[in-house]
């Protein structure tokens, strides 16, 4: 399927689940300037961040994909930090070392950032992490003044109307009748899981921690996904994989002490 057209199907029924169960709760609708933080981050959160991230893995290998993912804490630092913000020595150093974790663990990959075919889906993936940083940011500042829940559904119908249109305009679709089962089963994964349940979580947190401790979900994600290959597809482990899951560990451990000692 081409990447952008499967975003907007995931979106269209993601978004279109959250709106029957709010419709039926009788939530009431977003109003006034609301919409125009909802545009804004229909924009960041889906058509560039999940749009461009979806669609960069198609021209760079996963292990790149893992890295270049990773990245998404450090513009939360540097986005902080170029707004006068002072952050902690040691949380800054558990960012860099979760980050250089991630790299450990996929060393073999490291040497992608030179392949020129590569180019185009490395340029395109960072886009995507800048602006998941920049979305969940202005989340967490418009959060209070609307249900980012609701909100969430809006968004995804909003880019998936808009992905569908670049898609089609592109000439980049398939029939819906020739796509196969297997990738139904993986849309309705990635709806479930990725647009419902792990979207709720994050917003979750992100109104109750500060962004550089929810952030680190980034580190956390390559080595669960490490070990559940290993787990499910017999995957070999190394002492990268070793060395890096500990370095990321340890990042994420001095993160969260700089934060209990703010508290």
């Amino acid at each position: 399927m081409p990447a952008i057209q499967l975003c907007a199907i995931r979106q269209l029924f993601g978004g279109t689940l959250y709106l029957i169960y709010f419709i039926a709760a009788r939530h009431p609708w977003p109003k006034g300037k609301q919409w125009g933080t909802i545009l804004m981050l229909s924009f960041l959160n889906f058509m560039l961040s999940n749009g461009l991230s979806t669609w960069g893995v198609k021209y760079i290998s996963s292990g790149l994909g893992a890295i270049i993912g990773a990245i998404f804490p450090l513009w939360m630092v540097i986005i902080a930090l170029f707004d006068g913000k002072k952050l902690p020595q040691k949380e800054i150093l558990g960012l860099v070392l979760g980050f250089g974790g991630v790299c450990i663990i996929f060393y073999d990959h490291l040497q992608d950032f030179m392949n020129a075919d590569f180019r185009f889906g490395i340029i395109i993936s960072v886009i995507a992490t800048m602006s998941w940083a920049l979305g969940s940011l202005y989340t967490k500042k418009h959060a209070a003044n609307f249900n980012p829940y609701f909100s969430l559904g809006l968004q995804m119908l909003i880019s998936s109307a808009a992905l569908y249109g670049v898609s089609s305009a592109t000439g980049n679709t398939v029939s819906l009748a020739d796509i196969p089962a297997s990738s139904w089963g993986a849309i309705a994964y990635l709806v479930v899981i990725g647009s419902m349940l792990t979207f709720i979580a994050y917003i979750y947190s992100l109104q109750r921690l500060p962004t550089s401790l929810a952030s680190l979900y980034a580190y956390i994600n390559p080595v669960v996904a490490v070990l559940l290959g290993a787990a499910i597809f017999h995957e070999k482990l190394n002492i990268y994989i070793a060395i890096g899951g500990a370095v990321t560990i340890t990042g994420v451990y001095l993160v969260n002490e700089a934060f209990r000692k703010q508290q």
